[in-house]
């Protein structure tokens, strides 16, 4: 891991703010250390040279607490687009942490993108910024097979410390969902790994599975990735799609079907619009007791 210097931390995000409602964007770490053969942004578009060499913005902390107290217009900031915010030297460096501590301060919501159960350290402070503002937990699972999961996210917590990871967040009443992407063809495609992820899913009390059922691949990425498959896969990738930038699972139709049902049997919620406004349902705004 090196430290770099950063001018600014946070972006505000154009548009409609349709992905989970956030209104800001924060990436406190460049680069991320959890070996996922499938991470669009090792992409050139992105800029991050030595993608798997972490790279910590030393001064995020008073960057981001200058940033945040100078902010009019309060909103839910996303962590993790680009690199997760709980990588393996957060637990010592403790920037996200911090991070949450000035995002509480000063009054935002946060949605967290991540595949590590050190979110859990943290599941305190985000019980205070859910008193008055959206909290949204997501964590990445492709894969309800452990064996499987280490091949494709080699140096991450598993796919079942993941979910017993949502389970307690559940139980502290945290808004959790899970990220249903990248569904690899060939290697996670199956109906029966969607739908024992749902099941799993539903035990872990999670409120709603976003999907992709499909795989980005472009310039260095795609090379990065045919790599990390063997032989016989990365021909079958060749002859199958060519040179697209989006891969999409050939069973789609099946797996969207699978998918759809089971949700909707267990209450799952996954389409955008649901999950942004079910989120702003579990702000437990404290009231002040009148007369006291």
């Amino acid at each position: 891991m090196e430290f770099v210097n950063a001018k600014t931390i946070i972006q505000t995000v154009k548009g409609n703010h349709s992905w989970f409602g956030a209104s800001y964007n924060m990436n406190i770490y460049r680069g991320c250390n959890q070996g996922c053969i499938y991470c669009d942004s090792r992409s050139n578009c992105y800029q991050v040279h030595n993608f798997d060499k972490v790279k910590a913005k030393r001064n995020a902390p008073i960057l981001i607490e200058n940033e945040l107290k100078s902010k009019k217009n309060k909103g839910v900031i996303s962590m993790g687009s680009m690199s997760d915010p709980y990588n393996a030297f957060e637990e010592k460096l403790e920037y996200t942490k911090q991070a949450l501590s000035s995002i509480h301060k000063y009054n935002f919501g946060v949605f967290i993108i991540t595949k590590s159960i050190l979110v859990l350290r943290d599941k305190q402070i985000l019980s205070e910024i859910n008193k008055k503002n959206v909290v949204n937990i997501a964590i990445t699972i492709t894969t309800a097979n452990d064996l499987l999961q280490s091949r494709i996210e080699r140096n991450v917590s598993s796919s079942s410390q993941r979910f017993l990871a949502l389970k307690e967040l559940a139980e502290k009443g945290l808004f959790t969902g899970i990220l249903l992407m990248p569904i690899l063809p060939f290697i996670n495609d199956t109906v029966d790994n969607i739908s024992k992820i749902i099941d799993l899913a539903y035990e872990a009390n999670v409120k709603y599975i976003y999907p992709s059922f499909g795989v980005t691949l472009r310039d260095n990425q795609r090379d990065y990735f045919l790599d990390k498959i063997g032989a016989e896969l990365r021909n079958k990738y060749i002859n199958t799609f060519k040179d697209n930038y989006m891969c999409r699972s050939k069973n789609i139709d099946e797996l969207k079907a699978t998918f759809t049902k089971k949700c909707d049997e267990y209450g799952i919620l996954y389409k955008m619009e649901d999950i942004i406004n079910e989120s702003n349902k579990y702000v437990k705004e404290e009231q002040l007791a009148l007369f006291q």
